[in-house]
Protein backbone atom coordinates (compact mmCIF):
# COMPACT_ATOMS: atom_id res chain seq x y z
CA UNK A 1 0.00 0.00 0.00
CA UNK A 2 1.55 3.26 -0.87
CA UNK A 3 1.10 5.78 1.67
CA UNK A 4 3.09 9.46 2.11
CA UNK A 5 5.08 9.36 5.33
CA UNK A 6 4.05 13.40 6.72
CA UNK A 7 0.66 12.54 5.18
CA UNK A 8 0.12 9.37 7.31
CA UNK A 9 1.06 11.68 10.75
CA UNK A 10 -1.30 14.47 9.76
CA UNK A 11 -4.36 11.74 9.87
CA UNK A 12 -3.45 9.85 13.01
CA UNK A 13 -3.26 13.65 14.49
CA UNK A 14 -6.56 14.49 12.92
CA UNK A 15 -8.01 11.05 14.50
CA UNK A 16 -6.36 11.71 17.90
CA UNK A 17 -7.87 15.48 17.99
CA UNK A 18 -11.35 14.16 17.18
CA UNK A 19 -10.65 11.57 20.10
CA UNK A 20 -9.83 14.55 22.07
CA UNK A 21 -13.18 16.10 21.04
CA UNK A 22 -15.58 12.76 21.81
CA UNK A 23 -13.78 12.87 25.21
CA UNK A 24 -14.27 16.56 25.67
CA UNK A 25 -18.29 16.16 25.44
CA UNK A 26 -17.70 14.09 28.08
CA UNK A 27 -15.75 16.00 30.55
CA UNK A 28 -18.12 18.62 30.24
CA UNK A 29 -21.16 16.51 31.80
CA UNK A 30 -21.89 14.27 34.54
CA UNK A 31 -20.26 10.99 33.89
CA UNK A 32 -20.17 7.62 35.69
CA UNK A 33 -17.17 6.12 36.44
CA UNK A 34 -16.51 2.19 36.74
CA UNK A 35 -13.23 0.21 38.08
CA UNK A 36 -11.58 -2.07 36.45
CA UNK A 37 -10.35 -5.59 37.43
CA UNK A 38 -6.98 -4.04 38.24
CA UNK A 39 -8.56 -1.25 39.96
CA UNK A 40 -8.42 1.58 38.08
CA UNK A 41 -10.85 3.44 36.50
CA UNK A 42 -12.81 3.67 33.35
CA UNK A 43 -15.42 5.82 31.79
CA UNK A 44 -17.69 6.13 28.65
CA UNK A 45 -15.10 8.30 27.41
CA UNK A 46 -12.12 5.93 27.31
CA UNK A 47 -14.75 3.99 25.33
CA UNK A 48 -15.79 6.15 23.17
CA UNK A 49 -12.19 7.29 22.11
CA UNK A 50 -10.72 3.78 21.77
CA UNK A 51 -13.97 3.34 19.30
CA UNK A 52 -13.56 6.57 17.45
CA UNK A 53 -9.42 5.94 16.95
CA UNK A 54 -9.66 1.84 16.47
CA UNK A 55 -12.02 1.92 13.97
CA UNK A 56 -10.39 5.02 12.12
CA UNK A 57 -6.59 3.76 12.41
CA UNK A 58 -8.49 0.26 10.95
CA UNK A 59 -9.76 2.26 8.00
CA UNK A 60 -6.32 4.06 7.21
CA UNK A 61 -3.98 1.35 7.64
CA UNK A 62 -5.88 -1.91 7.35
CA UNK A 63 -3.08 -3.55 7.00
CA UNK A 64 -1.66 -2.39 10.59
CA UNK A 65 -2.80 -4.54 13.58
CA UNK A 66 -4.24 -2.28 16.23
CA UNK A 67 -3.34 -3.21 20.12
CA UNK A 68 -5.72 -0.99 22.10
CA UNK A 69 -5.96 -0.42 26.41
CA UNK A 70 -9.76 -0.78 25.94
CA UNK A 71 -9.65 -3.34 22.94
CA UNK A 72 -8.55 -6.33 24.67
CA UNK A 73 -4.47 -7.91 24.34
CA UNK A 74 -3.96 -10.47 21.35
CA UNK A 75 -2.35 -13.58 22.72
CA UNK A 76 1.34 -13.80 22.74
CA UNK A 77 1.10 -16.12 19.43
CA UNK A 78 -1.02 -13.95 17.37
CA UNK A 79 1.45 -10.83 17.94
CA UNK A 80 4.96 -12.01 18.03
CA UNK A 81 5.34 -11.99 14.41
CA UNK A 82 3.93 -8.31 14.21
CA UNK A 83 6.65 -5.98 12.46
CA UNK A 84 4.33 -2.57 12.87
CA UNK A 85 1.61 -2.41 14.95
CA UNK A 86 -0.26 0.76 15.99
CA UNK A 87 -0.20 0.88 20.23
CA UNK A 88 -3.06 3.33 21.31
CA UNK A 89 -3.94 4.63 25.33
CA UNK A 90 -7.25 6.30 23.91
CA UNK A 91 -7.52 8.17 27.38
CA UNK A 92 -4.31 8.39 29.40
CA UNK A 93 -4.82 9.63 32.85
CA UNK A 94 -8.36 8.57 33.27
CA UNK A 95 -7.67 9.35 37.27
CA UNK A 96 -7.03 12.83 36.36
CA UNK A 97 -10.07 13.15 33.96
CA UNK A 98 -12.19 11.80 37.16
CA UNK A 99 -10.34 14.78 39.12
CA UNK A 100 -10.97 17.44 36.12
CA UNK A 101 -7.72 19.01 36.17
CA UNK A 102 -7.43 18.86 32.75
CA UNK A 103 -4.24 16.40 32.94
CA UNK A 104 -5.16 13.43 30.54
CA UNK A 105 -4.05 12.87 27.19
CA UNK A 106 -4.82 10.45 23.93
CA UNK A 107 -1.83 8.55 23.15
CA UNK A 108 -1.51 7.02 19.86
CA UNK A 109 2.37 5.36 18.53
CA UNK A 110 3.17 3.17 15.48
CA UNK A 111 5.53 0.51 16.82
CA UNK A 112 8.21 -1.44 14.21
CA UNK A 113 10.05 -3.82 15.37
CA UNK A 114 10.15 -2.71 19.32
CA UNK A 115 10.98 0.50 18.65
CA UNK A 116 8.24 3.70 18.62
CA UNK A 117 8.91 5.49 15.03
CA UNK A 118 5.57 7.40 15.44
CA UNK A 119 4.52 9.22 18.80
CA UNK A 120 1.42 11.25 18.72
CA UNK A 121 0.18 13.05 22.19
CA UNK A 122 -3.33 15.21 22.17
CA UNK A 123 -4.51 16.86 25.13
CA UNK A 124 -7.48 18.05 24.35
CA UNK A 125 -7.82 20.51 27.54
CA UNK A 126 -4.85 21.97 27.05
CA UNK A 127 -5.56 21.98 22.75
CA UNK A 128 -2.10 20.72 22.64
CA UNK A 129 -1.04 18.49 20.50
CA UNK A 130 2.76 17.04 20.26
CA UNK A 131 3.94 15.12 17.77
CA UNK A 132 7.29 12.78 16.58
CA UNK A 133 8.96 10.78 14.36
CA UNK A 134 11.72 9.17 14.85
CA UNK A 135 13.16 6.90 11.54
CA UNK A 136 16.45 4.99 11.61
CA UNK A 137 15.88 2.52 8.44
CA UNK A 138 14.15 3.03 5.71
CA UNK A 139 12.07 -0.12 7.00
CA UNK A 140 10.73 1.81 10.17
CA UNK A 141 7.71 3.25 8.36
CA UNK A 142 4.93 1.99 6.51
CA UNK A 143 5.72 4.57 3.76
CA UNK A 144 7.11 5.84 0.62
CA UNK A 145 10.10 8.12 0.30
CA UNK A 146 10.69 7.92 3.89
CA UNK A 147 14.23 9.89 5.13
CA UNK A 148 16.73 7.20 6.87
CA UNK A 149 18.05 8.54 10.32
CA UNK A 150 15.58 11.34 10.53
CA UNK A 151 13.94 12.24 13.88
CA UNK A 152 11.53 15.90 14.50
CA UNK A 153 9.92 16.88 17.75
CA UNK A 154 6.91 19.46 18.06
CA UNK A 155 4.26 21.06 19.75
CA UNK A 156 1.10 21.64 17.66
CA UNK A 157 -1.04 24.73 19.57
CA UNK A 158 -2.86 27.71 18.75
CA UNK A 159 0.32 29.75 18.79
CA UNK A 160 1.45 27.42 15.68
CA UNK A 161 4.26 24.87 15.71
CA UNK A 162 6.89 24.99 18.20
CA UNK A 163 10.23 22.55 17.61
CA UNK A 164 11.08 20.70 20.52
CA UNK A 165 14.32 19.94 22.56
CA UNK A 166 15.58 18.34 25.74
CA UNK A 167 18.02 20.39 27.40
CA UNK A 168 21.41 19.54 28.59
CA UNK A 169 21.53 19.10 32.80
CA UNK A 170 22.87 22.17 34.59
CA UNK A 171 23.84 21.17 37.96
CA UNK A 172 22.58 23.76 40.25
CA UNK A 173 19.19 23.86 38.33
CA UNK A 174 17.91 19.78 38.08
CA UNK A 175 14.72 19.86 37.70
CA UNK A 176 12.37 15.81 37.79
CA UNK A 177 9.14 15.64 36.99
CA UNK A 178 7.31 13.24 39.00
CA UNK A 179 3.86 11.56 39.33
CA UNK A 180 1.05 13.15 40.25
CA UNK A 181 -1.07 10.17 41.43
CA UNK A 182 1.35 7.14 41.69
CA UNK A 183 4.82 8.45 43.52
CA UNK A 184 6.87 5.36 44.85
CA UNK A 185 8.83 4.54 47.38
CA UNK A 186 11.49 3.76 44.82
CA UNK A 187 11.36 6.69 43.43
CA UNK A 188 11.91 8.46 46.38
CA UNK A 189 14.83 6.60 47.03
CA UNK A 190 16.57 7.75 43.54
CA UNK A 191 15.44 11.41 44.85
CA UNK A 192 17.46 10.94 47.87
CA UNK A 193 20.57 9.67 45.66
CA UNK A 194 20.45 12.87 43.36
CA UNK A 195 22.34 16.26 43.99
CA UNK A 196 20.03 18.69 45.13
CA UNK A 197 17.33 19.39 42.67
CA UNK A 198 13.03 20.93 42.24
CA UNK A 199 10.57 18.70 41.77
CA UNK A 200 7.25 19.21 39.90
CA UNK A 201 4.31 17.27 39.56
CA UNK A 202 1.88 16.58 36.46
CA UNK A 203 -0.33 13.66 35.02
CA UNK A 204 -0.30 11.51 32.22
CA UNK A 205 2.28 11.54 29.89
CA UNK A 206 2.39 15.05 30.00
CA UNK A 207 5.34 13.89 32.33
CA UNK A 208 7.57 12.99 29.38
CA UNK A 209 6.63 15.94 27.11
CA UNK A 210 8.17 17.97 29.84
CA UNK A 211 11.32 16.59 29.50
CA UNK A 212 10.82 16.55 25.37
CA UNK A 213 10.36 20.55 25.78
CA UNK A 214 13.55 21.17 28.05
CA UNK A 215 11.26 22.21 30.89
CA UNK A 216 12.66 19.00 33.28
CA UNK A 217 15.55 16.73 33.20
CA UNK A 218 14.12 13.50 34.12
CA UNK A 219 10.97 11.62 34.73
CA UNK A 220 11.84 8.18 36.55
CA UNK A 221 8.59 5.83 36.91
CA UNK A 222 9.17 2.71 39.10
CA UNK A 223 6.09 1.04 39.14
CA UNK A 224 3.98 -0.95 37.33
CA UNK A 225 2.67 0.75 33.88
CA UNK A 226 2.06 -0.71 30.40
CA UNK A 227 3.24 -0.46 27.18
CA UNK A 228 0.55 1.95 25.61
CA UNK A 229 1.11 4.64 28.64
CA UNK A 230 4.71 5.09 27.31
CA UNK A 231 5.24 4.59 23.47
CA UNK A 232 3.96 7.55 22.21
CA UNK A 233 5.78 9.56 24.94
CA UNK A 234 8.75 7.55 24.30
CA UNK A 235 8.87 8.73 20.76
CA UNK A 236 8.84 12.56 21.66
CA UNK A 237 11.19 12.46 23.84
CA UNK A 238 13.78 10.37 21.84
CA UNK A 239 12.91 12.74 18.50
CA UNK A 240 13.64 15.88 21.09
CA UNK A 241 17.53 14.71 21.95
CA UNK A 242 16.34 11.99 25.13
CA UNK A 243 16.23 8.76 25.84
CA UNK A 244 13.85 6.36 27.41
CA UNK A 245 15.87 3.55 29.45
CA UNK A 246 15.64 0.71 32.17
CA UNK A 247 17.48 1.22 35.35
CA UNK A 248 20.49 -0.64 33.75
CA UNK A 249 20.79 1.49 30.75
CA UNK A 250 19.13 -0.65 27.94
CA UNK A 251 16.35 1.08 25.92
CA UNK A 252 12.58 0.76 26.71
CA UNK A 253 11.67 -1.49 24.41
CA UNK A 254 8.01 -3.31 23.21
CA UNK A 255 6.23 -6.40 22.11
CA UNK A 256 9.17 -8.23 22.67
CA UNK A 257 7.72 -10.53 25.62
CA UNK A 258 4.13 -11.96 26.27
CA UNK A 259 3.17 -9.39 29.01
CA UNK A 260 2.55 -5.68 28.18
CA UNK A 261 3.71 -4.26 31.19
CA UNK A 262 6.39 -1.92 31.44
CA UNK A 263 10.20 -2.65 33.83
CA UNK A 264 10.79 0.29 36.04
CA UNK A 265 12.48 3.38 33.11
CA UNK A 266 13.26 6.65 33.47
CA UNK A 267 13.04 9.48 30.79
CA UNK A 268 15.93 11.38 30.03
CA UNK A 269 16.15 14.83 28.82
CA UNK A 270 20.34 14.76 28.52
CA UNK A 271 21.38 11.16 28.30
CA UNK A 272 24.83 11.88 28.31
CA UNK A 273 25.40 13.67 32.27
CA UNK A 274 25.72 11.03 34.61
CA UNK A 275 22.68 9.63 35.40
CA UNK A 276 24.40 5.63 35.72
CA UNK A 277 25.63 6.73 38.70
CA UNK A 278 22.67 7.48 40.23
CA UNK A 279 20.48 4.69 38.87
CA UNK A 280 23.21 2.20 39.76
CA UNK A 281 21.89 -1.01 41.47
CA UNK A 282 17.83 0.06 41.16
CA UNK A 283 16.13 -3.12 40.32
CA UNK A 284 14.76 -3.83 36.86
CA UNK A 285 11.82 -5.41 37.90
CA UNK A 286 10.69 -7.53 34.87
CA UNK A 287 6.91 -8.20 34.72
Amino acid sequence: MERDAEGLIDEVVKIAESAGREILSIYAADFDVETKVDDSPLTAADRVAHTLINRSLEALTPDIPVLSEEGGIPTWEDRQDWSHYWLVDPLDGTREFVKRNGEFTVNIALIHRGRPVIGIIHAPVLSRTYVAVHYQDADDVPADNVPVHYRRAERRDTDGVTPLATRAVDDEALMLVVSRSHRSPAVDSLLTRLPPHDTTSVGSSLKFCLVAEGSADCYPRFGPTSEWDSAAAQCIVEAAGGAVIRPDGRPLRYNTKASILNPNFVALGDPDWRWTEYLDGLAVEER
